[in-house]
């Protein structure tokens, strides 16, 4: 039976590796026709929309009071508008396997926050690991000013800034959501995310309008169904069957995904120094996940930590 129900969750795993990987180029489509901050907003409202029908589904509406909803339309502002938001903006100067490297230093920014906020203290190994993450991405953003003319560091600063606006709202769902609550608290906080990006946009000017192209449909539908809605019931699926600090040590797969799609569909390429930067970014995840998996890790961790992407 535990062989059985270990294949179920390593596929369901497997699926929702593909969908986020796949995110990053069809970002890259979607900005073809429309602004990043418009592109962000198309995803987060699809993928609300999506969520709202699977709590529904779920019955799953009465587990929050007042404060709850409050308080996750609040966490929406930096786990959804700050993560879109940076990260469509950089997109459109970065190739998207590189920026799902760099956001992906997401785990790092989560352990370092999650002494302070948690309760839960670093070991050596941790402390190691995000050291060698940073240091792949300081190798990233030195390759980044010397690829072409007119580059800067600037576009690897936003992705930084979308992964740690994404790991202070990670860390404080946490901390303030049981994983039977995580569900219909993710609805919410895509919809306090969703109102942050509409007012975003009306701030900084809604036009141009989107334009309506067959690409930027597809990558839209993508992005909010299956990058969000879909791959989110399935990391709190897993949630409720292996414990999170288990499922987080294999999260480098996503950025490998996305390079891989990103080389294949769009013609990404890489100089060395990108690759090692790359590398040490993938082993960082990897080596801050393995490092969570002590005592206090056990199948009964199912924290309500809300998906990355």
């Amino acid at each position: 039976m535990e062989a059985r129900w270990a294949v179920q969750t390593w596929g369901l795993f497997a699926l929702m590796v593909l969908a986020w990987g796949f995110n990053y180029p069809l970002v890259s489509v979607g900005l073809e026709s429309a602004s990043p901050l418009w592109l962000a907003t198309l995803r987060t409202g699809i993928g609300l929309a999506g969520t709202m029908v699977l709590v529904t589904v779920a019955h799953g509406w009465g587990t929050l009071n007042n404060r709850d909803r409050r308080d996750a339309l609040l966490l929406g502002i930096p786990n959804t508008a700050g993560l879109f938001g940076f990260w469509f903006v950089a997109a459109r100067s970065v190739p998207p396997g590189i920026a799902s490297v760099v956001i992906y230093t997401f785990p790092l920014w989560v352990a370092l926050l999650s002494a302070p906020v948690l309760g839960r203290p670093l070991g050596r190994i941790a402390w190691a690991a995000i050291a060698t993450g940073f240091f792949g991405v300081a190798l990233i953003s030195q390759a980044w000013t010397l690829v072409g003319t007119g580059l800067s560091v600037v576009p690897i600063l936003e992705l930084l800034a979308a992964a740690l606006s994404w790991a202070v709202g990670t860390v404080l769902f946490q901390r303030r959501f049981r994983a039977t609550q995580a569900l219909s608290g993710c609805a919410y906080q895509l919809a306090g995310g969703f109102t942050a990006l509409v007012l975003a946009t009306l701030v900084v000017g809604a036009e141009p309008l989107p334009r309506p192209t067959p690409d930027l449909i597809g990558a839209a539908l993508w992005l909010g169904l299956v990058g969000t809605t879909v791959a989110y019931a399935i990391w709190f699926t897993l949630l409720g069957r292996t414990p999170a600090a288990r499922i987080s040590a294999y999260l480098f797969l996503v950025p490998i995904v996305a390079l891989v799609a990103s080389i294949t569909l769009l013609g990404e390429r890489l100089v060395w120094v990108q690759v090692i930067g790359g590398v040490l970014v993938l082993i960082a995840i990897y080596g801050v996940g393995r490092s969570q998996m002590g005592p206090l890790q056990d199948a009964s961790d199912q924290s309500a930590a809300p998906p990355p992407d």
